[in-house]
């Protein structure tokens, strides 16, 4: 990009058929890649199958204004809308600056528009709201419903990171796509809003070099042409740049931004790349680098958030789409939380420790939605459901993912039936390390100290002498009771005592007391082994009945047992703090 310009990339998403493409034409000057549905699948289906691109200029507003800039590029990521072609919307979320949410007025939210919206929340921080069709809306109604439909959408928003965002009214294509050109409606306001809401976002041009691909074609006698947007780093013509998933390095001949030739490209960058020749139809999508420096990963572990809009469970072993990048490929999850008590690396540094105790989770957990003034707590609330501090999830993919460290991920479930009215998007996070071994169950799996809380209860059978009593109920008969030695348990009398081994071949076992039993619990078991008749002695094999004593009768004393079992431990241990 020249030094006298700056490059803004500017999402246009929304619900299929909002008029998405219409206002995009109509802001923009200049056509880039599929632009405009030129793709003949989108001119016959009449909708958006594909990423189209497309820029227009505007002189620098005051707040950006600087000695090396004079102007203003926006450029247009036109995200299609249907259901079918999320994974190609949320690629095309990850490389915006600023997001417009196209709403048909006529309409308003809709199914996709709110996946756009949770798309939004994860990747940029503004976002401006377009009420499109305008000119749909009754003459004498007109004013009335643009006034109602702003401050339903006000409402919807008031509780996301866009609240108070503006809501600019438009007719991007007056009398619909077959009508006769005619100015559009609402447009300049669009603009000054767009110029107004521009910020300086964070470019980087150091570091390796990642372009995000997402057209590739070839052009004859010059080579292959990959058009993108640069995510990291800087490239210049005659540099080397390597193509991972097809695993070929080639060499820059020439670069173009908008029909424009230029000799580097920065970070934020909309750029296409000419190099040496490949087949085209082998990167219609992907990503591309400063050779060696992106692995191919078969495991890793993220942050992770649940998607508040999300309805069903995140459950550990499940199957998920994960998208990272252009790509979208099938993991298993497992979940895992913060210990209490704990202290872990803040979630801004991007770091993972192994050497920390992580609490395994069955489920990825929804934090609690702040109260409002005057809310009650609702009634029935579970301590055990509340989020910890932190979550983690470890992804097993079905087949090897190329990606950079610190990439935004996406889980969804994408067989979901895209005719319900239900958010598809599951999680977010980020990635914090990875593995390339294909042995990675033996070799990084182990590295994982992530623990199951375990408990056990069982009841005191008969005392043997005031440091010794046998209990029963905690295990079964076929138990390997050597793997319980030495594990300390706690009477419900409060005495600590330590398995000593097993008492005979029925499950049953014996417990030493180091400080003894306190008088009362001695007299209580005294007073219980007396009471035994013969029958009672016969039938002591049998699980303790959860029946309440009768009136007089002293409650059992119960033995509870609690231990943590470190899930990938191959010795399957227990072990106790």
């Amino acid at each position: 990009m020249a030094a006298s310009m700056l490059n803004f990339n500017v999402g246009v998403l929304g619900h299929v058929d909002s008029g998405k493409t219409s206002l995009a034409k109509a802001l923009s000057t200049t056509a880039s890649t599929a632009a405009f549905d030129k793709n003949p699948q989108s001119k016959e289906r009449g909708i958006t199958l594909d990423l189209g691109f497309s820029s227009f200029v505007v002189d620098i507003p005051s707040h950006l204004k600087r000695d090396e800039l004079s102007k203003l590029q926006f450029t247009l990521v036109d995200c299609p809308g249907h259901a079918s072609l999320i994974k190609t919307i949320i690629g095309g979320a990850q490389i915006i600056d600023l997001m417009m949410l196209v709403i048909d007025v006529t309409k308003g939210m809709q199914t996709q528009s709110a996946e756009c919206l949770v798309i939004g929340e994860i990747t940029c921080k503004k976002m401006i709201v377009v009420l499109n069709k305008v000119d749909l809306l009754p003459p004498e109604k007109k004013k009335q419903q643009i006034e109602k439909m702003t401050k339903r959408m006000l409402k919807t928003l008031e509780n996301t990171c866009f609240a108070d965002s503006p809501v600019i009214p438009v007719a991007a294509k007056p009398g619909g796509p077959d009508a006769p050109e005619t100015d559009a409606e609402g447009v300049q306001r669009l603009i000054q809003e767009l110029q107004q809401h521009a910020y300086l976002p964070e470019r980087d041009s150091t570091g390796q070099f990642l372009f995000a691909v997402d057209h590739c074609f070839g052009v004859k006698g010059q080579g292959t042409v990959m058009t993108g947007t640069v995510l990291r780093g800087k490239t210049s013509i005659n540099d080397t740049v390597e193509i991972p998933s097809m695993q070929i390095n080639r060499k820059v001949k020439s670069m173009q931004m908008f029909r424009k030739p230029v000799t580097s490209a920065l970070m934020g960058d909309r750029v296409g790349i000419c190099v040496t020749q490949f087949e085209p139809k082998q990167l219609e999508r992907g990503l591309v680098c400063s050779p060696g420096s992106l692995p191919t990963i078969e495991a890793a572990v993220i942050s992770v958030k649940k998607i508040s809009y999300f309805r069903g469970s995140c459950l550990t072993k499940a199957k998920f789409h994960v998208t990272m990048g252009h790509e979208t490929v099938m993991a298993k999850i497992t979940f895992f939380g913060a210990v209490p008590g704990q202290e872990y690396q803040e979630r801004e540094k991007m770091e993972f420790n192994f050497d920390k105790d992580y609490l395994y989770q069955d489920e990825l957990l929804a934090p609690i939605a702040k109260k409002k003034a005057g809310e009650k707590k609702p009634e029935g609330g579970d301590a055990e459901h509340i989020a910890p501090s932190q979550q983690w999830a470890l992804l097993e993919f079905e087949k090897p993912v190329t990606c950079p460290i610190n990439c935004l991920v996406i889980g969804s479930k994408l067989d979901t039936d895209i005719h319900s009215n239900t958010c598809r998007l599951a999680f977010y996070g980020h990635l914090l390390e990875s593995t390339t071994d294909k042995d990675y169950l033996s070799s990084f799996i182990p590295r994982f100290k992530i623990y199951k809380t375990k408990t056990r209860e069982g009841i005191v059978d008969r005392m043997m002498d005031e440091y010794s009593i046998v209990g029963r109920g905690l295990f079964k008969k076929e138990t390997n009771l050597e793997t319980f030695t030495n594990l300390k348990v706690t009477l419900s009398t409060g005495e600590k005592g330590v398995i000593e081994g097993g008492f005979g071949q029925s499950g049953k076992f014996k417990i030493r007391i180091p400080d003894g039993l306190r008088p009362d619990t001695a007299a209580q078991l005294s007073a219980s082994s007396k009471k035994k008749g013969k029958k009672a002695h016969k039938e002591d094999d049998n699980p303790p009945a959860a029946v309440d004593p009768s009136p007089g009768q002293h409650q059992p004393i119960r033995i509870h047992l609690q231990f943590k079992r470190y899930i990938y431990d191959s010795k399957k241990q227990m072990v106790q703090t």
